[in-house]
């Protein structure tokens, strides 16, 4: 009895790219957490994956994923279960020599560097290409999504992609050895997980221990972790990169930045810490005047501190610049958290989860 339902076809076009991989990867038996690490993306993210894989392809099981890796294509036979990583270590470790990761942060101004000394990436539009590459990890790059991503709507005359694909693997080079970072195949470019160290990737990581940390109950060691991620942002995001995914990216970053804030703070609410959380959520509010929940937490903070005058001045700066700005008046759970500092109902603002609502 089959246990996948086929498609005939060669490659199963009806998959994302990534989950071509998580799927190829699940082909060759590997864990989760091996994929995690293969992809470098969060073990939460292979699962996500896995499970849309299973709905797309009308998968019942994991087992089934196995054999509809094969009868697609992407696993060939003979490299099947295990077999393909246990192989690959080897080969890798053969052709390189010992030595400190190239190192590259997106979660500010794009940076490179190796064992401290700062790498040239060369002008704008070449960073952009590299910047592309790395906020795609685990994935691979096509040539005609870096010119729309790094070009838009005025592409370059030539073809100038594996120019600076030639020279930012010179710039990357990983010590003395002669193997390059950026990896190449019919489909594009990727940065090899194994050669490069991303600071995106370790943010994908802790993000995925704050969600296990918020499973397991764990407010302490989820604050410990947000301040971990939090401090790989630095400075202005990808600042002076041009194209349209630069100016996506930082929009994206930055949603993440607030996001995680937002957990913090909820999270240092919880344990009583409403002076620790007082100062970034000043800081957030100022950046973000129009950021309902984060006004509705600094008011939670600041009343819990015994300032219930300057918790009803935020309420009145946030109302004032709603309606300058969208011409709107206060959300509702903006105006809950307001009467519930008036009322100096404890119990409710106790009760209250990020977004204003009961948690």
């Amino acid at each position: 009895m089959p246990t996948t339902a086929t498609t005939g076809q060669p490659t199963d076009s009806a998959l994302r790219h990534q989950e071509r991989d998580v799927l190829a990867a699940v082909g060759c038996g590997l864990r989760d957490d091996e994929i995690a690490s293969t992809l470098a993306i969060p073990e939460d993210a292979v699962a996500g994956h896995l499970a849309r894989i299973l709905v797309k392809r009308g998968l019942r099981d994991r087992a089934a994923a196995i054999v509809h890796a094969f009868d697609c294509g992407l696993v060939l036979p003979g490299s099947g279960p295990r077999t393909q990583a246990a192989n690959r270590g080897p080969r890798a470790a053969a052709g390189r020599t010992t030595g400190p990761k190239v190192q590259i942060s997106v979660l500010g101004p794009l940076r490179a560097w190796q064992d401290g000394r700062p790498l040239n990436l060369g002008h704008l539009r070449q960073q952009a290409v590299l910047a592309a590459l790395a906020l795609s990890p685990g994935r691979t790059v096509g040539r005609q999504e870096l010119l729309d991503g790094v070009w838009g709507t005025e592409p370059p005359v030539t073809n100038v992609i594996p120019v600076y694909v030639y020279r930012l693997r010179k710039a990357l080079r990983d010590g003395n050895s002669p193997a390059a970072v950026i990896g190449h195949d019919r489909c594009g470019y990727r940065l090899l997980p194994g050669d490069v160290d991303v600071d995106l990737a370790r943010m994908d990581a802790l993000v995925a221990g704050i969600g296990r940390a918020e499973r397991a109950g764990e407010p302490a060691e989820g604050v410990r972790l947000c301040r971990q991620a939090l401090d790989l942002f630095r400075g202005e995001l990808l600042a002076g990169l041009p194209g349209p995914l630069a100016e996506l990216e930082r929009l994206r970053l930055a949603e993440r930045r607030i996001a995680l804030v937002q957990r913090k703070s909820e999270w240092q609410l919880r344990l009583g810490q409403y002076a620790e959380a007082i100062a970034e959520l000043f800081a957030l509010s100022t950046a973000h005047p129009l950021n309902e929940p984060v006004a509705a937490m600094l008011m939670r903070a600041l009343y819990r501190c015994g300032r219930q005058a300057d918790a009803l001045s935020v309420f009145d700066r946030a109302r004032r610049r709603l309606a300058a700005d969208l011409d709107v008046p206060p959300s509702r759970m903006l105006r809950r958290t307001h009467q519930m500092i008036l009322r100096g109902d404890e119990a409710g603002l106790a009760g209250l989860g990020p977004a204003g609502t009961a948690r």
